[in-house]
């Protein structure tokens, strides 16, 4: 579906095209579906063999075009997983990011709920189990062989049944069956207390309590031990309430819920959000349980996993207690909601008046930052519908290492929109450039050069370093903001998130340029060892958090409690 500009803002797909348009077009609508029937003006269509076909194309248009009615899933909350590596000797890691895993022979468990909860878990199994630690083989045992949680793989050759056996128990811990760790962990509790070490008993009964209190989630009344995830909706004013369980081996893992617009029929967006759903942050299961709404056959053709809906039993019961969930989610949120999106819808359509667009979609906001002349930086933030799109968000290291705001606003619009024009990617309806008169002349006359027109606005801010007007026209004029108003809020918002994200790119720059020159002033560290403390570290922060017997790892041990000396009296110093 298009505007009259021709921007794409919906796409979907129906078995009977005629009977889908028009019901958009014949009785009244409310929310984002009127809002979405208003802008439309042309639709085009392509027809396909399969109602897989279908999916697969809708999915695939929806990534290519962003159109701004369809929700994206963006914003999702990610969960992390626990990886065994398929090394020759395996290790532990905590990982996120799932569509950077490539292979089918991964070994992923999760998803857990937080990072905290992975943590202890990888924690736990290395303390019991002494796997490899380190990244890259060292020349010699490093601290964890000495302290007995590494077999010292870098130096001694370590029999392949034994890695083999404490994989197998860890993946049998990872899959719900603690009985093995349990076991180990008592025995060696008993051991330690017979020898009258009561501080390290006591050590491994907190393990234990662990495992018994955080890591048994609550039981389901399901007989195998199947890895399955459970979908609930519920509708109701306008928003689709989407509830998911995470079940593996019979418990209740972590749950994730989502609540959008509902501008298809029901079983079309539930459909749509459960295929979009394992894109990128969720591992797919060996069984999907959906409501009886949702297309079953589609979904199983589609994921190539078995993908149910159950009618009657546990399994029924489960998907009613997820329902259940859906609707009480919605009821205790919708308000809040509610009052978000008309605020922010609003503020949008004020600004689109005060600035005479036809529309409003997309804003790019701009901002420098050059403290004390050093590691010039800018930063671009961009918001869709009067919200951030933290997946559009660019970061710009600037070549010339000057404090020169309008040679800096000059190069960065310039890579911006040179950029935009050579890859075809989306333009913004408007451009904010966060300084006053002079940025928006230097903006223009870059744009101009690239043959664009893009409406551009400035902020002007008063003795206080406060914003009190939006700078706009040709020639430039100032419009006044009512501090109280929804505009004013809605530009200190994308004021305050491009200062912010420019500044933390600042900092995150010098400190590690910092570093640098820190390293450079310390005895026994020279260009390969300062290299390789750079890459692991980045900070000062982070490498003056690290413990002496950590940072041994790639240093001398004399040396790294130097770094570390040195590090805090310069702390001292910086007091």
């Amino acid at each position: 579906m298009k505007t009259k500009h021709g921007l794409i803002i919906y796409v979907g797909k129906a078995k009977k095209l005629k009977n889908k348009q028009t019901s958009y077009f014949r009785g009244t609508h409310t929310g984002k579906t009127a809002k979405l029937v208003s802008e439309i003006v042309d639709f085009e269509y392509i027809i396909v063999g399969s109602e897989t076909e279908s999916l697969i194309l809708e999915l695939n248009l929806i990534k290519k075009y962003d159109p701004k009615y369809n929700i994206l899933l963006r914003d999702d909350k990610s969960y992390p997983y626990i990886e065994l590596t398929n090394e020759k000797v395996p290790r532990l890691l905590i990982v996120r990011n799932l569509a950077r895993k490539k292979g089918n022979n991964l070994r992923l468990y999760g998803p857990y709920p937080n990072v905290y909860a992975a943590r202890n878990t990888v924690n736990l199994l290395n303390r019991i189990y002494p796997l490899r630690k380190c990244k890259t083989y060292q020349k010699k045992p490093c601290l964890y062989y000495h302290i007995g949680q590494c077999l010292g793989y870098c130096a001694l050759d370590v029999e392949e049944s034994k890695i083999k056996q404490m994989e197998n128990e860890i993946i049998r811990f990872l899959k719900g069956d603690d009985s093995i760790v349990t076991e180990k962990l008592t025995t060696e509790m008993q051991f330690e207390s017979q020898k009258l070490n009561f501080e390290k008993a006591k050590e491994l009964k907190d393990l234990l309590d662990y495992i018994k209190v955080t890591l048994q989630k609550q039981k389901v009344e399901i007989s195998d031990t199947v890895d399955r995830d459970i979908f609930g909706y519920h509708v109701s004013k306008g928003y689709l309430s989407v509830q998911v369980f995470f079940i593996r081996s019979s418990k209740i893992l972590e749950r994730h819920y989502k609540i959008i617009p509902l501008i298809d029929e029901p079983e079309e967006e539930l459909t749509r959000y459960i295929a979009k759903f394992y894109e990128k942050h969720f591992l797919l299961p060996k069984e999907i349980l959906v409501p009886s709404i949702v297309n079953t056959e589609l979904l199983e053709d589609y994921f190539k996993i078995s993908v149910k809906a159950p009618i009657k039993g546990v399994k029924k019961k489960l998907i009613e207690m997820a329902n259940k969930n859906a609707a009480n989610a919605l009821s205790e949120q919708f308000e809040l909601i509610q009052k978000n999106e008309e605020k922010t819808s609003e503020a949008n359509e004020e600004l689109r008046k005060l600035l005479d667009l036809p529309h409003l979609d997309r804003i790019e906001l701009f901002d420098n930052s050059n403290l004390f002349g050093s590691f010039n930086v800018s930063g671009m933030v961009v918001f869709k519908e009067g919200k951030p799109s933290k997946n559009d968000y660019r970061k710009f290291k600037i070549t010339n290492d000057k404090n020169d705001d309008y040679g800096t606003m000059r190069e960065v619009v310039y890579r911006r929109y040179f950029r935009v024009l050579k890859e075809n990617l989306p333009k913004p309806d408007l451009i904010i450039v966060d300084g006053g008169i002079g940025q928006m002349h230097i903006a223009r006359e870059v744009l101009e050069s690239l043959g664009l027109t893009i409406k551009v606005a400035g902020l002007k801010k008063d003795d206080r370093h406060a914003t009190n007007a939006l700078l706009v026209g040709e020639p430039i004029r100032e419009i006044p903001i009512d501090r109280k108003s929804n505009v004013f809020y809605y530009l200190e918002r994308m004021q305050d998130e491009v200062h912010n994200f420019t500044i933390s790119y600042h900092k995150k720059l010098r400190s590690k340029g910092s570093l640098e020159s820190i390293l450079d002033s310390i005895e026994g560290i020279g260009a390969k060892r300062k290299n390789e403390l750079l890459k692991k570290y980045h900070t000062i922060d982070r490498l003056s958090s690290q413990s002496a017997e950590e940072l041994s790892k790639i240093l001398p041990y004399g040396v790294a409690e130097n770094v570390l000396h040195f590090l805090k009296e310069r702390k001292e110093k910086d007091k």
